[in-house]
């Protein structure tokens, strides 16, 4: 690791805003002092910028995306050590790792994956994760145990090594669509640990029976920040899952109604560590909206628009999700407005 990233100064309590940016350029939404990550979406952003702060996520938007901008403390640090690609103030660490599949071994990938990013978390100033995202190829092909996304379960827990389940991040685990056995992997780590969430109305995934597969997922539904920060609720990614069965099956927009019951009953539970979480989601809610079905898009776009109209923004994404019954998931953070 680098000596630039152990001497990362600290800028006092932990603090990430996440804004949605449209920009023609996108490089000056790198200029902040303060911008933690940048991340673009689809074929149209801009595979690098020559800063390890960017990302392009390969997921194809529906319309004009915005660009995802998180800002921390300045001044922020930024570096690549060992395929690691990473920026920290200190307190917070955005971090990105891509392993290509070699013969298409996905297990492999993400337990390479994994290993490399907990042994660089675990000898950085910032050793708790907080928040995970996954982008995994043809993330539902196979039948049974040698299904995709089984096969990834497997080695993100082979790569983990021994955990508590009781400190799991929250995370996101969905299929790009671009063809690309290549193994995605982006994270938020901290100084201090979060509180992770459960569902009261979900199984916790790291409790989910045999029947879906020999290793369970591997996250929390929630991650509450750190006592003291300035940041939002962390969302994993959520669905039309009730106990561990998905439900409405072929109804996308039955998916979609339970999918924020979900989230209504997920954040009544993180209000009980913190009230002053609004209970609703507002203007202080960021979403991203992954659906699995192209032609589905402007269905669920206009559905948002009915219950949200412009009170939340948010942007929809093309992708696979990791049970073929399930049409739409969504993840984001979840707080109050900045001032």
């Amino acid at each position: 690791m680098s000596r630039a990233m152990q001497d990362a100064s600290r800028g006092g309590a932990a603090r990430l805003a996440v804004e949605y940016v449209h920009a023609d350029d996108p490089a000056r939404l790198l200029d902040g002092d303060d911008v933690l990550a940048v991340f673009g979406f689809g074929t149209a952003a801009p595979g690098s910028l020559g800063d390890p702060r960017y990302l392009r996520v390969p997921l194809e938007p529906h319309g004009d995306a915005p660009y995802e901008v998180w800002h921390a403390n300045a001044p922020v640090m930024r570096g690549c050590d060992d395929g690691v690609r990473w920026a920290s103030d200190g307190e917070l660490m955005f971090g990105v790792i891509e392993v290509a599949e070699h013969d298409g071994d996905v297990q492999e990938a993400a337990r390479a994956a994994y290993a490399r990013m907990a042994a660089f978390t675990t000898g950085s100033r910032t050793p708790r994760l907080l928040r995970i995202w996954n982008y995994v190829d043809a993330i539902t092909f196979g039948e049974g145990d040698d299904e995709r996304y089984r096969a990834f379960c497997v080695g993100r827990a082979q790569g983990l090594g021994d955990f508590d389940v009781r400190s799991l991040p929250a995370a996101t685990a969905i299929g790009r669509c671009d063809g690309e056995r290549v193994v995605q992997v982006y994270w938020l780590a901290s100084v201090a640990a979060g509180t992770p969430v459960e569902n009261p109305r979900q199984v916790s995934a790291y409790r989910y029976p045999r029947r879906y597969g020999p290793q369970p997922p591997s996250f929390a539904r929630a991650m509450l920040p750190p006592a003291g920060s300035a940041m939002p609720l962390m969302l994993s990614g959520t669905a039309a899952v009730v106990g561990h069965v998905s439900m409405h099956d072929g109804e996308v927009l039955a998916q979609l109604d339970e999918t924020f019951n979900n989230f209504d009953a997920l954040v009544g539970a993180a209000r009980a560590h913190d009230p002053s979480l609004p209970p609703r989601f507002g203007a202080g809610t960021r979403l991203k909206v992954y659906v699995r079905d192209r032609d589905d898009l402007a269905l669920v776009a206009d559905a948002l628009d009915r219950r949200f109209g412009d009170a939340v923004p948010r942007l929809l994404l093309h992708a696979a999700i990791c049970r073929r019954e399930l049409a739409v998931e969504i993840d984001g953070v979840h707080g109050r407005p900045a001032d």
